[in-house]
């Protein structure tokens, strides 16, 4: 008692929850709290790197997470060129799988290391739960940081899917597979709930609605009408929650003129070398300087055009502020920096809410959609020019990333869990379960 609040962050195994939440726990540490990590082996020194304590599980063997997703991509890649229901048996089932895996495997060890560690807050980014967390006896706050769609409501699209808002029968189809094929594991993981205290969530979903608080990134030029608006007490939208990088300066290219455009897919995305290949190829032909993220595949690239610099990784947020155009996957993360800097998405999905993403920009303006593989380099050509040229666009997202810079969704995040942490007994608010049925329409 009486000192600085720990807050311990317990992100997804992947970059764009584990980054997202770098940023908020630099504006808790400017606050004065104590933010710690817990992570999976794999992500060993990640949070280290910005001077945070981590605590790692222990691996289940010897297979680093990191490892065990790329390689699990790595399988995958064919089915990526589907629609988004096609994908439903062929990608979206076994990463389900994948995942109610990694929550079996890490419940004891997360659980002990909760109690050793009694954090005043645990803050949750990620798509399944830990039932150690919800029965640890310490406040924890959701963070959504994909798609708004993982919140389910009548009026938004299935989580997932991809689809228009209010494409009726492409819902009812889309749900009708999705249940009948999520529904056995989402009862093999309702039943790992059960034999550790907690009761069932309703179908296709595996991770409730927090009591204390939930954070969704989604900004308002973004935002959803929901036929059940969510509750303020309980939910605060952090109009994108886009961490500080260290300065970038852009490269010297052999070729000097010409807009900057930042080509990335994320970590895992940058597995689909003969995507980015093919890319690599157009670019050449186009006026434009190209930064492209390709991970660590970065020997897989020998002739690279003057125009075209490819680094393993690139300080984010800060490349996208200097850049005209942002070429990427649909991850929310992405699409958030991308708003945040006032620059156009070409969005080139290949899954989970990449899908949702996609949509969603074309919906609002936001940005173009190009399908991930059935593109010839003048289809390429012709939606990066036109997004370069679309001034309307410009203009609204230059206000945009003004508004969202001005409200600092960093600092309003870190206000919102400092309160939780100050709580210490459950809120007298609607069992999280319950909201979550109350809002779940089949």
């Amino acid at each position: 008692m009486g000192g600085p609040p720990t807050i311990a962050f317990f992100p997804e195994a992947s970059f764009g929850a584990a980054l997202n939440c770098v940023g908020i726990a630099r504006a808790l540490r400017d606050k004065g709290a104590r933010p710690v990590f817990i992570c999976h082996a794999g992500f060993s020194g990640v949070f280290s790197e910005y001077g945070f304590q981590e605590h790692h599980l222990p691996a289940s063997d010897t297979t680093a997470p990191e490892t065990y997703w790329q390689d699990f991509i790595s399988r995958h890649l064919p089915h990526f060129d589907l629609a988004p229901i096609d994908q439903i048996e062929t990608y979206v089932a076994p990463t389900w799988e994948a995942i109610v895996d990694t929550a079996v495997e890490a419940e004891a060890p997360l659980f002990a290391l909760l109690q050793r560690l009694r954090p005043d807050a645990v803050v949750v980014d990620n798509v399944v739960m830990f039932p150690a967390i919800a029965r640890a006896g310490i406040p924890w706050v959701r963070v959504v940081s994909c798609a708004e769609t993982e919140l389910p409501d009548a009026n938004v699209p299935p989580y997932l899917s991809g689809l228009k808002a209010g494409d009726a029968a492409g819902r009812a189809a889309f749900d009708a597979r999705y249940q009948s094929v999520i529904g056995p594991i989402h009862a093999r993981y309702n039943q790992f709930r059960a034999r550790h205290g907690l009761p069932g969530l309703p179908p296709a979903q595996f991770l409730e609605t927090s009591p204390w608080h939930n954070l969704l990134l989604a900004p308002s030029i973004l935002r959803r009408d929901r036929a059940a608006p969510l509750d303020p007490a309980l939910f605060t939208y952090l109009e994108g929650c886009v961490r500080q990088e260290a300065p970038f300066d852009v490269p010297d290219f052999a070729r000097k003129a010409g807009p900057l455009v930042y080509v990335s897919f994320g970590s895992l995305g940058a597995m689909d070398t003969s995507l980015i290949q093919r890319l690599i190829a157009a670019f050449a032909e186009f006026p434009a300087r190209f930064l492209v993220n390709v991970g660590g595949f970065r020997d897989a690239y020998r002739a690279v055009p003057d125009n075209v610099i490819l680094e393993r990784w690139f300080p984010q947020p800060s490349v996208v502020a200097k850049a005209d155009l942002f070429i990427h996957h649909g991850g929310n993360n992405s699409f958030c920096e991308a708003l945040y800097s006032g620059v156009p998405s070409i969005i080139m999905p290949y899954c989970w809410d990449g899908h949702d993403n996609a949509r969603r920009a074309v919906e609002t303006g936001t940005g173009y959609m190009l399908q991930r593989s059935d593109w010839a380099p003048e289809d390429l050509h012709k939606t990066i020019r036109t997004a370069l040229d679309d001034l309307g666009m410009g203009d609204r997202l230059k206000a945009n990333g003004r508004d969202m810079a001005a409200f600092s969704g960093v600092d309003l995040a870190a206000e919102k869990i400092l309160a939780v942490a100050r709580q210490r007994e459950m809120p007298s608010v609607r069992g999280s379960t319950r909201m979550l049925r109350e809002t779940w329409k089949p």
